[in-house]
């Protein structure tokens, strides 16, 4: 008889809970009697009875005996244990292919290394002046004033205007001031010039949290003629003596100084760093005045006070103390002296915003640059990103290796959640391996990074528990990050697959990742190439431009008032020196700090508006020819024009475009100064960078007088240590009160630059390191591709091939993928640049051939990288090759 069929089945749900409910090692046998009993109640009873009776059955198994759980035969492993066993395979397999291993941990932990040492400039910029226990809200007064078609910011104001804000506005709760020094300081014997003293307000140390080791700070700075050491300046002078209640001697005129604390140092990352602060009431200032410059003064504002707001109000501080002066100095109406501080504005700058975000001529000590943090910090993460796609790179290509352990793992029942916890497990050992060789990297480069960035960080500084924490968990990320990709990538082919090890049927250079990867790798190799050529050619540029004057064999000497009245005939007696060609009695001279300045407008011309401010250099009759200044209109000072000293002037091209002068004859013409002073051009000199060429050159009048207090020597010979000595021997002969200082013209000027030297060598070394990851990971990539086409090559030399073609045909997708990144990195890097030297007044012009040399650098890179391994592997017999075919 033939079965009636079942049309529906038993009752699915009931079929799925008895599934459920059902011990594995029963499910079978319990599930097939119910199967078949079904259908032949369905041939007995119809469908509709026999899913009535299947229901009462699956009901009936419903007892402890059928749900209760066998113990299983094999159980699952402790997570720890599974955790020794990942970490032992793991092990295993970076000593079986140590090759590999090495590169990849070496290019991972340069990466790590260089982002630790980058990341802790890039801090230690970010941490300046915020050691006050108030920084946030402490500013510095600065004076903005439009001038020139340009804005010029000055960092200090006059002394009245500290105390004039703090007495006019509750909103400023302390005010303190700062004055420069340099002088010359002695105890006994000892005796010193020396550039970082300061004179401050008494409550300055307490302001900026500049705890005394010894002394009171609060009294510290109170009387005249009192003074705060650092420890290290004390025992410059002091020895092993005590100095507190003891005096020093300061300046030419050796004014007494008692010692009334001392302090360990000024902070590291703070915007001025002074050796000694003297008591600012010395000064017995009477009638302090608003309208100079001069005094850096800080203003300390109350927890809810705006800024902005304080700001808005100063133009009533302006209105009320600038004008009247202004009118009273220059001899002008109120109406004039109105219009002439149109644009002077007072405005407060954050403490943490100077380092960064201030770059006037006048600041304390050159100050950092956000763009330069800016770029670094972008460094860094290029640098650690290039480490992650090397080993992303690596790992990904050894798979091939691996793809049969993955099948038989599977086949043995590892799961797809174990075999990607397995490669991650490898992958984070590998980083962690690095981050060690990174520490160890960091200790030996840290003294050699100091040097280059001129910083003081030491070890320590990485070993607290802030940086491990970071470093860690940057390994421990990019680990994760990096070996993600290769253990999913592993874990998701099928067993058939993996067994059969058909999951390379391309060479992996041919693969879409492998490629973007090395196109990825090199085109920010070749931006930084392209990167360091066009530094290295603008500070070139700048250390080698014309400037205008002869600043070889020049030597200034900035403290000849230390002779007293005999300063003309110690510059006669140099005049009798075959070896010395010129010498002007000046203080004022191209890098130097002396540097006077005034607002001036031509005569009679006032209705145009023309008011310029303009430097002033005070010199003698011998200055230009000294410096080698050439005149292009008029004359130089001379002896047969008496009026030359009381009137006479001589300023630069720059002047007379500012003046409105220009198609016009200056010679004969008028300006007029502060206090209705009138000046007569007689010459026109020459545009000469008399300070940094980073900036333009900005107009300047020379006069004559006022000039003594430094002498600038033109010398012709080769033996300068020579003519040093009896510089020093004539000095002495003058019983001067102090020793000899001197200076060569050049090295001032160098000293300009530091600041981008520094960051040109940085930025120089940190891209090498970032070409040696490429270069790694390239070098590694070719070394297996041509290991999974060795037998492609045996038969190729088999047939016929040359040892040339064989090394064309391996080098071939490598150069290829280096071209596109070329293409790729030349507008990135153009705009980068183009956009970095928008920051210099003169500037080189990004040129073809700078990308050229970086295309030629990165390619030649590239193929030094894989020749050795395509040559090895075109010169190998082919029998060897093939031998297991």
């Amino acid at each position: 008889m033939k079965a009636k069929k079942s049309a529906q089945g038993p009752p699915r749900w009931m079929t799925r809970f008895i599934e459920w409910a059902c011990a594995p090692h029963l499910r079978e046998e319990v599930l097939g009697d119910l199967l078949e009993r079904y259908i032949l109640w369905v041939e007995q009873w119809g469908e509709l009875k026999a899913r009535r009776r299947y229901w009462r059955e699956v009901l009936a198994y419903m007892r402890p005996s059928i749900s209760k759980r066998q113990a299983e035969k094999y159980p699952t492993p402790a997570t720890m244990e599974m955790l020794q066993n990942y970490v032992k395979i793991a092990w295993r397999n970076l000593l079986a292919n140590k090759a590999f291993s090495i590169i990849n941990i070496l290019g991972l932990a340069i990466g790590l290394a260089s982002f630790m040492l980058i990341a802790v400039f890039v801090y230690n910029e970010l941490s300046y002046d915020k050691y006050p226990s108030d920084a946030n809200h402490i500013y510095r007064v600065n004076i903005s004033v439009i001038g020139n078609g340009d804005v010029a910011i000055y960092p200090n104001v006059d002394a009245a205007v500290g105390n004039g804000i703090l007495n006019a506005f509750p909103e400023a709760k302390e005010s303190t001031r700062l004055l420069p020094a340099s002088d010359y300081v002695q105890y006994k014997n000892n005796q010193f010039k020396e550039a970082h003293l300061a004179f401050a307000d008494s409550n300055f140390l307490q302001l900026f949290s500049i705890p005394l080791i010894e002394g009171y700070d609060r009294d510290a700075l109170v009387a005249p003629n009192s003074i705060v050491l650092s420890k290290a300046f004390a025992i410059k002078y002091f020895g092993n003596e005590d100095p507190l209640g003891k005096s020093i001697a300061i300046g030419t005129n050796k004014t007494a100084y008692k010692v009334t604390g001392l302090f360990e140092k000024v902070p590291d990352n703070s915007h001025f760093h002074f050796d000694a602060f003297l008591s600012l009431s010395t000064h017995h200032s009477i009638n302090p005045t608003w309208s100079n410059v001069g005094f850096y003064t800080y203003i300390k504002l109350t927890d809810k006070a705006d800024p902005k707001k304080l700001e808005a109000k100063f133009p009533q501080l302006v209105a009320k103390y600038v004008v009247p002066e202004v009118q009273r100095d220059m001899g002008i109406s109120l109406a004039e002296a109105q219009k002439s501080v149109d644009t002077f504005r007072f405005l407060l700058q954050p403490l943490t915003a100077i380092h960064l975000y201030s770059d006037t001529k006048y600041e304390l000590e050159p100050n950092g640059d956000i763009q330069y943090v800016v770029i670094f910090l972008i460094l860094a993460l290029f640098i650690l990103l290039l480490a992650c796609v090397n080993f992303t790179n690596l790992s990904t290509a050894q798979a091939a290796k691996r793809s049969r352990e993955v099948g038989v793992r599977k086949v043995m029942g590892s799961v797809k959640k174990q075999l990607i916890i397995q490669f991650l497990t490898e992958s984070v050992l590998l980083t962690s391996f690095a981050m060690i060789c990174a520490y160890l990297l960091v200790f030996l480069l840290l003294p050699f990074f100091n040097q280059l960035a001129n910083r003081q960080i030491g070890f320590s500084f990485f070993l607290n528990y802030q940086a491990i924490l970071t470093v860690f968990l940057v390994s421990f990320l990019s680990g994760i990050l990096a070996g993600i990709y290769p253990a999913f990538f592993l874990s998701s082919f099928s067993i058939i697959k993996t067994l059969k090890g058909s999951l390379f049927t391309k060479s992996p250079q041919n693969k879409p990742l492998h490629s973007s990867l090395i196109v990825f790798q090199f085109s920010i190799s070749t931006v930084l190439l392209i990167a360091t050529i066009v530094v290295y050619k603008q500070l070139y540029y700048m250390q080698n431009k014309k400037l205008g004057y002869d600043k070889d064999q020049v030597i200034a000497l900035p403290d000849t008032r230390l002779l007293g009245t005999n300063q003309l005939a110690f510059k006669e007696q140099l005049l009798q020196d075959s070896r010395v060609i010129a010498a002007s009695n000046s203080r004022y001279f191209p890098g130097g700090e002396m540097m006077d300045g005034t607002q001036i407008h031509p005569k009679n011309e006032t209705s145009n508006g023309v008011e310029i401010h303009a430097n002033i250099f005070h010199i003698d009759y011998d200055y230009l020819r000294t410096l080698g200044i050439p005149i292009i209109q008029g004359r130089n000072f001379s002896k047969d024009f008496p009026s030359d000293s009381i009137s006479g002037v001589l300023i630069n091209e720059s002047a007379v475009r500012e003046l409105g002068w220009t198609g016009l004859n200056p010679i004969g013409r008028s300006v007029v100064k502060s206090g209705q002073q009138e000046f007569k051009v007689i010459g026109v000199t020459k545009d000469f960078n008399y300070v940094s060429v980073k900036q333009k050159v900005a107009p300047l009048m020379m006069v004559l007088g006022r000039n003594f207090g430094g002498i600038v020597l033109k010398i012709k010979t080769t033996d300068v240590n020579g003519f040093l000595g009896d510089l020093k021997k004539q000095w002495d002969s003058f019983n001067p009160n102090g020793p000899l200082e001197y200076s060569f013209l050049d090295d001032k000027f160098a000293t300009f630059y530091a600041s981008e030297q520094r960051v040109q060598t940085l930025f120089s070394v940190f891209a090498l390191l970032a070409v040696v990851i490429a270069s790694l990971g390239l070098f590694a990539l070719s070394a297996f591709v041509i290991e999974q086409r060795k037998k492609e090559i045996g038969i190729r030399k088999v047939m016929g091939a040359s040892v040339p073609g064989i090394v064309q045909l391996l080098i071939q997708d490598f150069v290829k993928l280096v071209l596109i990144s070329i293409v790729i990195a030349t507008p990135l890097a153009w705009y980068a640049m183009n956009r970095w030297l928008q920051g210099f007044a003169y500037r080189i012009d990004i040129e073809w051939w700078m990308f050229t040399l970086a295309g030629l650098l990165a390619i030649g890179i590239a193929l030094l990288t894989v020749s050795f391994q395509s040559i090895k592997a075109a010169l190998m017999n082919p029998v060897s090759s093939l031998r297991s075919e």
